[in-house]
């Protein structure tokens, strides 16, 4: 008795000392997954392409030295396809969310394989000839392809997919086309976990997203929050910080709409180019704050001039979430600006009276001014200096001049002109407003 209870410790300690990757196949690193979503009829076509080796703890049967073995497989295949993607994956038609799909097929195929090109020839190679029995290949060195069909009430319904499968990877990233009958096809590409995604989403709801997108990326945006803490440090009243916000709000608004529209420059240099720019407008206007300069007038037109360049920024974080506004984009667009003008509104709401508090109780406004300002300009200083390396790897070349650069240049030009407009227009108001306010000073004095 006591040789057995020895025999089963030895044997438990073995086990325990096993490498995990003995016990569960390792996680990879990068996954890729291609998807194609088609309603036709009553049928919801979902064609995945995914890693085999992504879906783990499956014991895929194997011959000979570790190949898989094609003859006993595809039940093992049925079984990852629903544990690791169906289950997965959230559809939903309209607000009501769509039943488990059945699997109508589900085969091998080597990472050579050229099918996922597009959805015509990724249905015909899954429903077509299977991979010979013999063919020698891992299990880790293929890719599942599956088929599944939901059922729903019209192809003419508004579709969302909430594609969870983060958990095939430390990084997985999504390629989703949606073809629509009648339509044109949708292409989403995203990593991880997007959330909801609305494959045809309406105008209220690519605004609401978006709304939601800028009032969070303000507030996550470290470099355009400490731009606006340099403008609210010197005049910490609603009534000049109006003008001063409105016309950064105007002015980016302005930049980011012409970005989204390709009127931008597409070289790889501009990025760069546009973030140490940010930097730079932080330290000037930090600056600025130092030396004393108080002029409201001569605050928002410098503000004007920068928030042009922040609103390239903003562009730069849109790239990739412009594929949700469906065909709403100008929508999507006044929507993230009106989103982070929400957020500059909290921001504004908190600095103001914790600034005044400060330089009441805490220290004189003047000395704090000093203080607080060339806290940011250090920082901004770093920023400024790690940019300018970055972009001082690009190498500048002039366009050759041709009939699409020049119609680039005129529509740069037309943008202009507009821009030059809105200023002039709004330096007269403010001018008019000014004289009035002075009249009625002087006739309440007289």
């Amino acid at each position: 008795m006591l040789g057995k209870y020895r025999a089963g410790t030895v044997l438990a300690a073995l086990f325990l000392a096993l490498p995990l990757g003995a016990l569960a196949h390792d996680i990879p690193n990068d996954v890729t997954v291609q998807a194609f979503l088609k309603p036709s009829g009553e049928r919801l076509n979902l064609l995945v392409r995914v890693p085999l080796k992504a879906m783990r703890d499956i014991p895929y049967p194997e011959r000979g030295p570790g190949y898989i073995d094609l003859s006993r497989v595809d039940a093992f295949l049925r079984d990852a396809a629903a544990l690791w993607i169906s289950d997965s994956i959230e559809l939903y038609e309209g607000d009501v969310p769509l039943a488990k799909p059945r699997v109508a097929e589900a085969r091998v195929s080597l990472e050579s394989d050229k099918s996922f090109v597009s959805y015509e020839a990724a249905l015909a190679h899954i429903t077509g000839a299977k991979l010979p029995l013999d063919t020698n290949v891992y299990w880790n060195q293929t890719m599942l392809d599956v088929w599944f069909e939901y059922r729903i009430r019209s192809d003419r319904s508004d579709f969302s997919i909430h594609p969870g499968m983060e958990r095939l990877g430390l990084r997985v990233a999504t390629v989703l086309r949606f073809l629509p009958p009648g339509g044109v096809v949708r292409a989403f590409e995203f990593t991880g976990d997007p959330g909801l995604v609305r494959l045809d989403p309406r105008w209220h709801q690519a605004a609401v997203r978006f709304v939601q997108l800028g009032f969070f990326h303000i507030l996550d945006g470290i470099d355009h929050l400490l731009f606006l803490f340099c403008l609210v440090i010197p005049f910490r009243r609603m009534r000049p910080l109006i003008w001063v916000v409105t016309s950064f709000t105007v002015a980016h608004s302005v930049t980011l709409i012409a970005s989204a529209f390709n009127l931008g420059p597409d070289a790889l240099w501009f990025p760069p180019l546009i973030e140490t720019l940010i930097a730079t407008s932080i330290v000037y206007m930090a600056l600025e704050n130092i030396v004393g300069v108080r002029s409201v007038q001569r605050r928002w037109m410098i503000t004007f001039a920068f928030g042009l360049v922040h609103g390239f920024g903003f562009s730069f974080a849109l790239r990739q979430t412009l594929q949700f506004a469906g065909s709403h984009l100008l929508t999507s667009l006044l929507s993230f600006n009106l989103g982070v003008e929400l957020g500059q509104l909290l921001v504004l709401a908190a600095l103001v009276p914790a600034l005044g508090f400060l330089f009441r109780y805490v220290v004189a406004e003047r000395m704090g001014t000093i203080i607080l300002s060339v806290l940011v300009a250090h920082t901004g200083w770093h920023w400024m200096v790690e940019r300018w390396g970055v972009l001082r790897q690009y190498q500048f070349h002039w366009p050759a001049v041709g009939a699409a650069v020049l119609a680039t240049m005129m529509q740069w030009l037309m943008l202009a002109v507009a821009i030059a407009g809105v200023v002039w227009l709004a330096f007269t108001l403010l001018r008019h407003r000014t004289e009035r306010r002075e009249e009625s000073k002087a006739a309440r004095v007289g």
